[in-house]
């Protein structure tokens, strides 16, 4: 049985909706060469374009490489993952925000091996260890980076922070990135503190 906070990331699904069927990269090169539009599509998912490039040691099809918190006229705060243990370091170094402000996070990541299918960003915000709302955000799927494409980058949309003596305080949030095909890219918790000024 899952527990409470897994059900919290779950992310939503469409009644009636199922699962293409799963192809490789090579497939798809190959799919309906004569059709314009088909042709189009793939294009701009980039298959076709340039050398893959995959590590072959590394199983992983989805590495998330950074998350930058970007909030205008201030530099970004950005969490280098690709560093052992700085997913881990998120909960016990929290970042500050200050009250009112817009801000925006953004993801850095690279595709390997295979095409990624619907690549989702779920956060689950809690205060005192109460719900206070949760996020999903669709990032889309990718084909394996080319040379001359090294990394993706997602811009999520703008937010902004609560204001006033009540919002003031301490949040905890746990976050996860997970594909259609329900496999967990990257979990992890991180923590903040709204405050009056930077």
């Amino acid at each position: 049985m899952a527990s409470h906070a897994e059900d919290d990331l779950a992310p939503s699904k469409t009644e009636g909706y199922k699962l293409g069927e799963k192809k490789t990269v090579a497939e798809y090169q190959q799919l309906d060469q004569n059709d314009e539009s088909l042709r189009r599509w793939k294009e701009s998912l980039g298959i076709g374009a340039g050398q893959a490039i995959a590590d072959a040691s590394d199983p992983r099809k989805c590495i998330i490489t950074a998350l930058a918190l970007e909030v205008d006229g201030r530099p970004d705060i950005v969490v280098d993952l690709s560093s052992p243990g700085a997913a881990e370091a998120l909960k016990s170094k929290p970042f500050t925000i200050k009250e009112g402000a817009k801000f925006r996070m953004k993801a850095t990541f690279k595709v390997q091996h295979d095409v990624l299918s619907g690549l989702k960003y779920l956060q689950v915000l809690k205060r005192g260890g109460i719900r206070i709302g949760k996020d999903e955000e669709m990032i889309g799927s990718y084909p394996p980076n080319p040379t001359d494409k090294p990394t993706y980058e997602k811009k999520f949309a703008t937010e902004e922070a609560p204001s006033g003596m009540m919002a003031r305080g301490h949040y905890n949030a746990i976050s996860k990135f997970i594909d259609d095909d329900d496999n967990t890219h990257l979990k992890f918790e991180w923590s903040f503190d709204i405050k009056k000024d930077w």
